[in-house]
């Protein structure tokens, strides 16, 4: 065989401040309430984490803390803004701190319905689309390999049909394309079937590397499209195949595709 071709805000009004009573389990909690300086302004919302229930007799019920609240951003809103109307200890600063994760690198980048921890971390984001598809790219290479790994314990003939058969499952697992009829027209006439087959006399032997093997592959092809697993011997069978299929592929988008020297 040659070696041909080698180888992607309107600005509303400001926060008004109070404070509104709630009950929760017989204690007082002071939670702030923000309100629109006029009917059109976006409403704002704000969430309470479910305090745990504690017996009189066991706590006082003074000893009983709010869990940090939560509060979703609209529009107009500002880290200072939102700061200062709940009095966030420590200032824009420390609710940036605390919701970096939420809001990323730039604390002016906040935006409608993005949901901040007042007066606590903020928890940490779900993993990332990228992430998931990383997880999945893995799980997906694993089972290639237990395919491979279940292929090369199957049980093949030791002749030219058992070859050619091992040959095709190897190359389905890496991509190769090509049919057992096409590997076995060219086989026979590239070599009889016969895997100790050498070329003496064409130009590649002139040349010092002579074709050898079932599809008569040069070693320098041998090399370059050696499909991994196999043997490195370019007289294995199985190895001549799947190399002289992938350089096939590569050439001439199949070994089906070639029906004389190539």
């Amino acid at each position: 065989m040659p070696a041909k071709g080698k180888h992607r805000r309107p600005k509303s009004n400001s926060l008004s401040r109070g404070l509104a009573a709630a009950g929760a389990g017989g204690a007082v909690l002071a939670m702030p309430v923000i309100g629109a300086t006029t009917a059109a302004a976006a409403p704002a919302s704000v969430h309470t984490a479910t305090v745990a229930s504690v017996s009189a007799a066991a706590k006082p019920a003074t000893a009983v803390k709010a869990s940090p609240l939560s509060y979703d951003v609209v529009s107009g809103d500002s880290l200072s803004k939102i700061a200062d109307a709940f009095h966030v200890s420590g200032g824009w600063k420390q609710l940036y701190q605390d919701n970096q994760s939420v809001i990323g690198g730039k604390p002016a980048m906040i935006h409608p319905g993005m949901r901040l921890t007042l007066g606590g971390k903020a928890p940490a984001p779900a993993a990332t689309t990228t992430a998931r598809d990383a997880s999945l790219d893995r799980a997906d290479r694993s089972a290639r390999q237990t395919s491979l790994t279940t292929a090369s314990t199957t049980s093949y003939a030791n002749n030219l049909d058992g070859w050619i058969r091992q040959s095709l499952d190897i190359m389905g697992q890496n991509g190769i394309p090509g049919t057992y009829d096409g590997i076995y027209r060219n086989i026979m006439r590239e070599s009889s079937g016969n895997p100790m087959a050498i070329n003496n006399w064409d130009s590649n032997a002139v040349a010092g590397t002579p074709s050898k093997g079932l599809l008569q592959v040069i070693q320098p092809t041998f090399t370059a499209f050696h499909v991994a697993g196999t043997s490195t011997d370019l007289y294995d069978p199985v190895a001549n195949i799947t190399a002289a299929c992938n350089y096939a592929a590569k050439t001439y988008g199949s070994i089906d595709n070639v029906f004389g020297a190539y």
